[in-house]
């Protein structure tokens, strides 16, 4: 009698997993660069949306149905992108779209997603991917212009209010230095160089050493990433001087701070949350959810995860969070509910979406760090 109630007890156990397996999934579909010169951004990225597709299919999927995770790997290029997500939509038939690791790539396809009318939560930092807003765009990232705000912010805490800007010429330094002077007026600072360079060169020492020759301002903000931050922190250091460097939080990486060594102690940077985790405060909203990410993420991949990984993460739940709240995967309802995203506590901060804002992040989703003796310090 027993074996038999345990034999029965074990049909009904599959059959609920048959049929579960047998209703339509909901789709998710992502276009990253996961290889390539872009695959810092976009592999982190991809792991995290595996990740937990695999755990919220072993809590049963979401309305009833397993998820199912679509990807691509476009590199950084933009027709690529654009072609990806073209069949995401139309052979795919994904319900949401998470992706576009670099700005290039995310505005390529925005007229494509706004077309379709599908929702999309966009990873890459540009302030101009929802700025000026659009029906179906969202993002999850912190932009360059909330970087140079939050710059500005510790620049005037610090009393310093005449500024040297030193801007690469790629996407990043040419997007953020436009922000940077727009911002600077309405934190009561002044701009009193402005040099600009070729990015990925060594040709950022001349211009540095003729803001140091000049005596030109109380404080030195290069924005850029990759070489040439790495080149100008040792020319800086090499130079003796003394007058305060900030980086752009693009550099904010371990990687920089291998490179530069000493040399780049007392620089500092705007942060996202997950950089300095093991600092924040009991209290702080976000270091529970930034434990569980890092918990999860080691246990799956064997290493830690990183600021993009973070961005895929709060895209990913806010994605389930509007499916669930809308109770059905359809495409108008999911966008309502991604609007009203309210309180939604991520890894990168509290999010508190609105027509008109659909990022919903604030100066609190950038922490203020210094380097020190080779690792990122929280600055309070």
């Amino acid at each position: 009698m027993n074996l038999a109630r345990h034999v029965f007890a074990a049909f009904l156990v599959l059959w609920a997993v048959a049929a579960w397996a047998q209703q339509p999934p909901v789709r998710l579909g992502a276009f990253l660069a996961v290889t390539g010169d872009g695959a810092f951004l976009g592999a982190p990225a991809l792991a995290t949306l595996q990740l937990y597709t695999e755990l919220v299919n072993a809590q049963g999927g979401v309305l009833g149905r397993p998820l199912e995770l679509v990807h691509y790997d476009v590199g950084i290029d933009t027709r690529s992108a654009q072609m990806a997500v073209q069949r995401l939509i139309d052979s795919d038939r994904v319900d949401v779209i998470i992706g576009g690791s670099t700005t290039g790539a995310t505005m390529a396809v925005i007229p494509v997603v706004e077309q379709a009318k599908v929702p999309f939560i966009a990873l890459a930092g540009s302030a101009a991917v929802t700025n000026p807003v659009q029906r179906w765009v969202f993002k999850t990232s912190q932009t360059d212009r909330l970087a140079c705000a939050k710059i500005f912010e510790d620049m005037k805490k610090r009393g310093l209010h005449r500024i040297a800007l030193l801007s690469g010429d790629g996407g990043l330094g040419a997007s953020m230095r436009e922000h940077c002077k727009e911002l600077a007026p309405v934190f009561g600072l002044t701009i009193v160089a402005d040099e600009v360079y070729p990015s990925q060169s060594r040709r950022v020492v001349e211009p540095l050493q003729k803001i140091a020759a000049a005596g030109q301002g109380q404080a030195i903000l290069n924005l850029d990433f990759g070489a040439s931050p790495v080149i100008l922190t040792q020319a800086y250091r090499k130079l003796g001087l003394k007058t305060p460097l900030y980086l752009s939080h693009a550099q904010a990486t371990e990687d920089y701070l291998e490179v530069t060594g000493d040399a780049a102690d007392g620089v500092r940077s705007p942060v996202a949350p997950i950089v300095v985790m093991g600092a924040l405060r009991d209290g702080d909203p976000v270091k529970r959810m930034l434990r569980a990410y890092d918990e999860a993420y080691r246990k799956r991949w064997d290493v830690p995860p990183t600021v993009y990984g973070s961005h895929a993460h709060d895209a990913f739940l806010i994605a389930l969070s509007a499916i669930a709240r809308a109770g059905s995967t359809n495409k108008e309802a999911v966008r309502a509910a991604l609007e009203s995203t309210r309180n939604f506590v991520g890894a990168n901060g509290v999010y508190r979406m609105g027509p008109d804002d659909h990022m919903g992040l604030d100066l609190g989703a950038f922490r203020m760090a210094e380097a020190r003796n080779g690792s990122w310090a929280l600055i309070e």
